[in-house]
């Protein structure tokens, strides 16, 4: 037997090493390759078209005198990270052709402030950008737009003193999708809220599911101990399901302000918006505690300008 596989046992042998030495010699021929992406197959992450919206939350969580901030006040806040959402809309619009340029942006209440003068100014915060009116000038209007009408807006709604609530989740189940979805577009909705959401005429319940969140109904629920997740996955707790596909939206929220008598209050609103969020099918999303604009800003701009 042992001299049966002996000649069988050189070939298999050999053969391999052959091939070896075949590759080596070959591959002395041929250049190092490098390990980035070939010109020809980089994504051009400025080539798509953006349909930029912003939903704020014009509710008490911007009164100064209710909820005072000595580093900022919550809504020079709101102002900052929409000017960094202005920002990157312009440098995205900068880095396009004209020829290929087809952009939107625009912001929107839920629900629409009484005061006609908050309204018309979100009117003039509305812009479609295309080949046919893209200039240094109308660059120049969005910049100047943004950097004034919004603080304008805030300043109106404190002077007003009329805080509503926000009907986040009415928004979403009646207007998100005809108001911040277009076909063709890489759409994307900002949201500046506290993570709270409350309206008057929107407080519906289906076992634990609520339209609403609220710091008192969160220790009423219990959700205020280290057992708030256990307690919160096996007894599903969380927003009402809205019948919704966003799987062609992003969306950021900004401002998480968590009620500080709770440690786990900002897990716990971070869990309803997740929950609520992934039923929907979002696209993509983010959670973002309030902080400072100029620490904001980077994030921003890196989830506006940066597809993935």
């Amino acid at each position: 037997m042992k001299k049966t596989f002996k000649p069988f046992i050189k070939i298999a042998l050999v053969v391999p090493i052959f091939m070896v030495i075949i590759n080596c010699k070959s591959d002395e021929k041929k250049p190092i390759e490098s390990t980035k992406i070939p010109r020809a197959t980089k994504i051009d992450k400025s080539s798509f078209n953006l349909n930029l919206n912003l939903l704020l939350d014009l509710s008490d969580r911007i009164s100064p005198v209710k909820f005072p901030n000595e580093a900022m006040e919550f809504y020079k806040r709101d102002v900052g990270y929409i000017k960094s959402v202005s920002s990157a809309f312009l440098e995205h619009l900068s880095k396009k052709k004209v020829r290929q340029a087809n952009e939107q942006i625009e912001l929107f209440f839920e629900p629409s402030p009484a005061n006609s003068d908050i309204n018309n100014l979100s009117n003039k915060l509305k812009y479609s950008i295309s080949k046919d009116n893209l200039s240094k000038e109308i660059l120049h209007e969005v910049d100047s737009s943004y950097s004034n009408y919004p603080l304008k807006i805030y300043e109106l709604a404190i002077k007003d003193n009329n805080y509503i609530g926000s009907d986040t989740w009415r928004f979403f189940k009646n207007k998100v999708g005809d108001y911040c979805i277009e076909e063709g577009y890489r759409n994307i909705l900002v949201i500046l809220t506290d993570g709270y959401i409350y309206h008057k005429d929107t407080q519906l319940k289906e076992g634990n599911r609520t339209s609403f969140l609220i710091p008192q109904e969160i220790r009423k629920n219990k959700l205020n101990s280290s057992k708030w997740k256990e307690k919160f996955e096996n007894q599903d707790f969380g927003f009402i399901k809205i019948n919704k596909d966003l799987s062609d939206i992003e969306i950021l929220v900004l401002g998480i302000n968590p009620d500080s008598k709770n440690v786990y209050e900002e897990d716990v609103i971070n869990a309803y918006w997740s929950k609520w969020l992934t039923e929907m099918n979002v696209k993509r999303f983010a959670i973002k505690q309030a902080v400072l604009p100029s620490n904001m800003d980077k994030i921003i701009k890196d989830f506006i300008l940066d597809p993935i």
